[in-house]
């Protein structure tokens, strides 16, 4: 009998009329629902007519979680007065409301309402784009933009411009950007009505609760251990201050086992919700306490779609786990960031359900504004190799016709499809294959259907498939990171990983084509010919074919070189690296340290680590590693500069491993110039011989540069060794090896700068003279070092010159260092008529009892040059 009360208590019903009336009219809407209105439970109930309003139809509704889709199903079917799969005996068929989730169905032909995970909405709407059947879609928790949300909205989008214009649409959040969801989803048509729903929440008092102390920032999966410590005394404090139940969210299971061993004694009952908890403890979080206190702890799983009767309190650690990709290194794992404001408005309506709350902040006020607005979408930050397969298998590879929020990186995107070409998921235009469809319909990362499929005919379906299941849902960290050690353990484990484990295996066996009740293609240890494979070397294999990029050899004990030439490093072999509590690594046991290969399944970067941190993997060989990466195999010439010389081999590479090399006799010519251009300009022109007439030659160039500009050449570092071909070309054809260019005269080749097409390199010597003649009948050279030229010259070989030389086509006038008869400066001017006339005489006064032999006539202008002393010029 349906619960009239509970529902007519609802305060999203008041919106109801407003929402029939968009479906009926456009066929879309946005609704905008508080938390705990019941825009997830009544909304659905009546669009599909089982309130006895309205037409039925048949409604499918798309969660982001597992846990989300199975609590509103049992919520909406208590609503009915019935429970999940028991409305009716089996013989008829599931009852009105069911749900599907990976690797459990409860639903059948007499189901109107079926929960569904986006992930299963996408699979179904790739099986059947028609969405035969189903009347309305609802998509709710829209605004936490998870990657499979935004895909499943743009596809059904699509269905509806093309296929089913009249599939109704309604996009339903907390906190949302409506109006963005209202364009999106009126498509042409113009923006799709808003429906908004008053809630009726009770007050939340929010209580600032930062640590005394500063914490260090999460980075990757780690979160400061003091951080942990201080949100379980925040939640002691909250046991004491407050009463009802306390909701905790952490970003992980990991801080959620810490923050459980530290409120060991506790006058509670400590409950732990997260992803991997069986649903049994999911079930019994959701029913209630029966007069127990509880403090449960949680991920964002509990965020939204679903309410944890008796919660008065909520303790947010201001943290949350988030799909990134390091596409620099090949790297795709969760990572730990500051949860948005959006999200923790979500949190905190956790405590005003049922009555008024309080929510415990981990942060400061003033810290709470520079938090982001809303969550980073996944399609921005996310591994995109499973949305281009989706793009693919649609028909749209270049994803430029769907209706997405945002659209994707075109960087990300071509990584990804070239994750997909050489895994042979796509074909050179992009167009999804056979086998990329088949992928695609496992459920799986592209890359783990890759393995499955692969490594199914080499290992047996099943055994194939378990390893598999154990790299779709990283094990335990007290697993290991030894892949076949983790293996093992799961198959004894009577845990609740083990559980959902075994159901995977099994379902992916199945999808595999595994006979049921069979071993499948491959018998157990696969290999129609030939021994079975060894669990190890399974569990390699698998991993191996997975992630090929990421196969790595042992450069020293416990440190590796992965083939996308990103390092790796065992737990406890990183420097300043702490070993994971209850992991087996370095020194404790682990099966990886000794390997001289490793088919790295799981590695993150720790802070200020130059290497990644290997968090699974598996022990291969060779033999394994070139199989399971074919495209990174490669053999051929390689001449290149390497620790300040050239260096022929003909080397067989996978990836950045190096396998095998040979020196080269005879190498390229064209590998040797180009290995030669390389030296140069990573180690600069000193490789050169640079003589004082090459040095001087290069800087009366650059003066003539600097004064006239083109055609005369710019001969700065950077300038010929961006033309080091053209001036260098005839000494570059015959060097082999450093020493040659070491004996390259540096001068001669410069000169072939000079502009000889036009006829101007004839003038060179005019415009900057190597040397001036002066009056005494010296040659000096011109100093063109410095910002300007300099002609040293001792003082009487002036006599009788009038004016300073002038150069740069009579430009620039020289300075002329005027030098005693010892040689030293005795004064600087770049105007002789007027040192002779102002400054001369001072200087005759100084240095003419010093110089008393040479000349030091009292008008010099008048005077004849000399080189020589008085009494040589009278013996003369």
């Amino acid at each position: 009998m349906i619960r009239r009360d509970a529902l007519d208590q609802l305060p999203v019903r008041t919106a109801l009329p407003a929402l029939r009336a968009a479906l009926d009219g456009p066929g879309s809407a946005v609704l905008c629902a508080p938390p705990g209105t019941g825009k997830t439970t009544s909304v659905p109930l009546d669009l599909a007519g089982l309130t006895g309003e309205g037409p039925v139809r048949r409604v499918l509704v798309a969660e982001p979680r597992r846990m989300a889709a199975r609590a509103a199903a049992r919520r909406m079917a208590w609503l009915l007065g019935e429970e999940v799969g028991t409305g009716a005996a089996p013989a008829q068929g599931w009852g009105p409301v069911g749900f599907t989730v990976r690797g459990e169905r409860r639903a059948g032909p007499r189901t109107t309402v079926e929960v569904v995970t986006t992930g299963v909405l996408l699979q179904r709407l790739q099986r059947d784009p028609e969405l035969a059947g189903v009347d309305v879609v609802v998509l709710d928790e829209c605004h936490e933009r998870h990657l499979d949300a935004d895909t499943s909205a743009a596809f059904l989008l699509d269905v509806r411009e093309t296929l089913r214009p009249e599939l109704r649409l309604v996009a339903a959040s907390a906190t949302t950007d409506a109006e963005g969801w209202a364009r999106l989803l009126g498509g042409a048509q113009g923006a799709a009505p808003v429906v908004e729903a008053a809630g009726v929440s009770h007050p939340v008092e929010v209580v600032w609760a930062p640590p005394e102390r500063p914490v260090q920032p999460a980075h990757g999966t780690r979160v400061d251990p003091a951080l942990l410590t201080h949100v379980a005394g925040v939640v002691r404090r909250a046991l004491r201050e407050r009463t009802g139940d306390v909701l905790c969210f952490l970003p992980g299971v990991g801080e959620i086992g810490r923050v459980a061993g530290e409120l060991a004694g506790v006058d509670a009952e400590v409950l732990q919700v997260h992803g991997r908890a069986p649903a049994e403890v999911q079930d019994a979080v959701l029913a209630g306490g029966n007069g127990v206190r509880r403090v449960v702890l949680a991920t964002s799983v509990a965020e939204s779609s679903l309410t944890v009767p008796g919660v008065r309190v909520v303790v947010d650690s201001g943290l949350a786990r988030v799909p990134r990709t390091d596409h620099a290194r090949g790297l795709s794992a969760l990572t730990t960031v500051r949860a948005s404001r959006a999200a923790a408005r979500q949190r905190a309506g956790r405590a005003g359900r049922e009555a008024p709350g309080a929510v415990y902040r981990c942060w400061s006020e003033g810290e709470d504004g520079r938090l982001p607005a809303f969550p980073d979408p996944e399609i921005k930050v996310a591994d995109l190799t499973a949305f281009a397969l989706q793009a693919a298998c649609w028909g749209d590879p270049a994803a430029d016709g769907l209706a997405l929020l945002d659209a994707p990186p075109a960087g990300a995107l071509a990584a990804a499809r070239e994750v997909l070409t050489a895994i042979g998921a796509v074909d050179g235009a992009g167009r999804a294959t056979e086998r990329g469809v088949r992928m695609a319909r496992l459920g799986l990362h592209p890359r783990l259907a890759r393995a499955l499929l692969d490594g199914a005919p080499e290992a047996g379906v099943r055994r194939a498939a378990e390893v598999v299941a154990l790299l779709s849902e990283e094990p335990p960290r007290a697993y290991g990171d030894d892949l076949a050690a983790a293996w093992r353990t799961a198959r004894r484990g009577g845990d609740a990983y083990g559980a959902r484990w075994r159901q995977e295996a099994r379902r992916l066996a199945s999808a595999a084509g595994e006979p049921r009740g069979g071993s499948g293609a491959g018998g157990d240890g696969g290999r129609s010919a030939g021994a079975p494979l060894t669990d190890d070397a399974v569990a390699g294999l698998v991993a191996a074919l997975a992630f090929p990029e990421r196969v790595a050899r042992a450069r020293r004990k416990g440190s590796y070189l992965m083939a996308s030439g990103t390092g790796a490093e065992l737990a406890g072999a990183q420097a300043g690296g702490g070993h994971r509590p209850g992991a087996s690594g370095p020194g404790d046991g682990s099966g990886l340290r000794d390997a001289e290969w490793l088919a790295v399944a799981v590695a993150d970067r720790p802070v200020a680590a130059a290497s990644a941190r290997v968090r699974l993997a598996a022990v291969i060989d060779e033999q394994t590693a070139c199989a399971a990466a074919p495209a990174l195999y490669a053999s051929g010439e390689e001449v290149g500069w390497s620790e300040g010389d050239v260096v022929a081999r003909r080397v067989t590479r996978l990836g950045a491993i190096e396998l095998a090399a040979r020196p080269l006799t005879a190498p390229d010519p064209g590998l040797l110039r180009e290995a030669v251009v390389s030296g140069l300009r990573r180690e600069g022109l000193g490789l050169l011989r640079w003589p004082a007439a090459a040095v001087s030659l290069r800087q009366r160039m650059a003066f003539v540069h600097r004064e006239l500009g083109a055609p005369w050449p710019d001969v700065s570092d950077a300038a010929l060794l961006e033309c080091v071909e053209e001036w260098l070309g005839v000494e570059l054809g015959r060097a082999r090896r450093r020493a040659d260019l070491e004996r390259v005269d540096a001068g001669q080749a410069l000169a072939r700068l000079l502009p000889w097409a036009t006829g101007e390199a004839a003038r060179f010597d005019e415009l900057a003279p190597e040397r001036i003649e002066v009056p005494s009948g010296s040659r000096v050279r011109v100093d063109y070092g410095g910002a300007q030229p300099v002609l040293a010259v001792k003082l009487q070989e002036l006599f009788g010159w009038q004016e300073s030389p002038r150069v740069a086509g009579g430009r620039v006038p020289v300075l002329v260092h005027l030098l005693s008869p010892a040689g030293r400066p005795a004064a600087v001017t770049a105007d002789l008529a007027s040192f002779w006339r102002d400054g001369y005489r001072a200087v005759r006064a100084e240095l003419r009892g010093r110089y008393p032999k040479h000349p030091w006539p009292e008008d010099p202008s008048a005077a004849e040059p000399t080189r020589h002393t008085s009494a040589r010029l009278k013996r003369g």
